[in-house]
């Protein structure tokens, strides 16, 4: 299991984790709204829904946050817990939503076997992912 800060932005993350690539080199991939399936009405196409940039020091990943507008520079967090498979994942993303608040259920995305977010009972906003290749 890993522990990794996610980055939000308002609507500024491609021209973000493009510098960053830019500064730390690495490969950089980035999701659309438009690439994916399910997305909220109302969420511009054009909006980052993950962006991941893997160097040889590590990963930093983010996404344009698609339910705060209008969002300055980057602030708040939340916790991105990795988890070795699906399985794994699911459990930890049930114990921890039991008594709080599920932002997006548990699911397989374009990016992960299995992805949900939520606020714990003691609010701690959370996000569960499944291992890449699980």
């Amino acid at each position: 299991m890993s522990f990794n800060a996610y980055l939000f932005f308002g609507r500024t993350c491609r021209e973000a984790f493009t510098f960053y690539r830019d500064v730390f080199g690495g490969e950089l991939d980035l999701v659309t709204a438009a690439d994916m399936t399910g997305v909220p009405p109302g969420i511009d196409p054009a909006a980052i829904m993950h962006a991941s940039l893997t160097t040889p020091h590590g990963q930093l990943v983010g996404s344009d946050d698609p339910f705060a507008d209008p969002f300055g520079p980057v602030s708040g967090m939340r916790v991105c817990a990795t988890l070795p498979d699906a399985d794994a994942a699911r459990a930890a993303f049930d114990a921890l939503a039991d008594g709080g608040e599920v932002h997006q259920p548990f699911a397989a995305t374009e990016w992960s076997a299995g992805f949900g977010m939520l606020l714990d009972r003691f609010g701690t906003p959370w996000m569960i992912d499944t291992a890449i290749g699980a």
